[in-house]
């Protein structure tokens, strides 16, 4: 099991948003600039999250990206599988086909992994996350601005 750079891209972004959006709208250009994620990489991602109703977007002047519901409803497990991120440790993606079309022995071992992660990942609000950059606002050394602490 292993989280890609999709999932962890994500969830950074989805920090930096969070963190910045009592301002007005974010920008993926200033998200990409402070957390060093490519922009191109972060439009795919945000589209993906736009359409999951996890952000929306402002157009115009001044225009970017704003949570479409509160920090403390939104998870990181939603937030992982927004972007199409597997949460699967098994070699056969819960298709019980995993040695010769047939379950391997440590099936449930895997199988029991991704349920307490998925557990775990849903039992983590976008809130916590914030609450604790705010904590340590070593960790947001990108942005010039001091950051502001985001009511959880």
């Amino acid at each position: 099991m292993r989280l890609t750079t999709k999932g962890r891209f994500a969830v950074t972004a989805m920090v930096d948003l969070a963190m910045r959006q009592t301002r007005g709208p974010v920008t993926l250009a200033a998200i990409s600039e402070r957390q060093h994620i490519s922009l191109s990489y972060l439009e795919q991602l945000f589209g993906k999250l736009r359409r999951r109703k996890l952000v929306s977007s402002v157009r115009g002047p001044g225009g970017g990206y704003r949570l479409a519901q509160p920090i403390q409803n939104l998870t990181v497990a939603e937030i992982v599988i927004a972007v199409d991120e597997p949460l699967d440790a098994t070699q056969c993606g819960g298709k019980e086909n995993c040695k010769d079309d047939r379950r391997c022995m440590t099936h449930d071992l895997w199988a029991n992994l991704n349920k307490k992660m998925h557990e775990y990942l849903s039992s983590v609000s976008l809130a916590d996350l914030v609450a604790q950059q705010a904590e340590r606002p070593v960790a947001v050394l990108h942005d010039k601005r001091p950051a502001e602490k985001v009511a959880a």
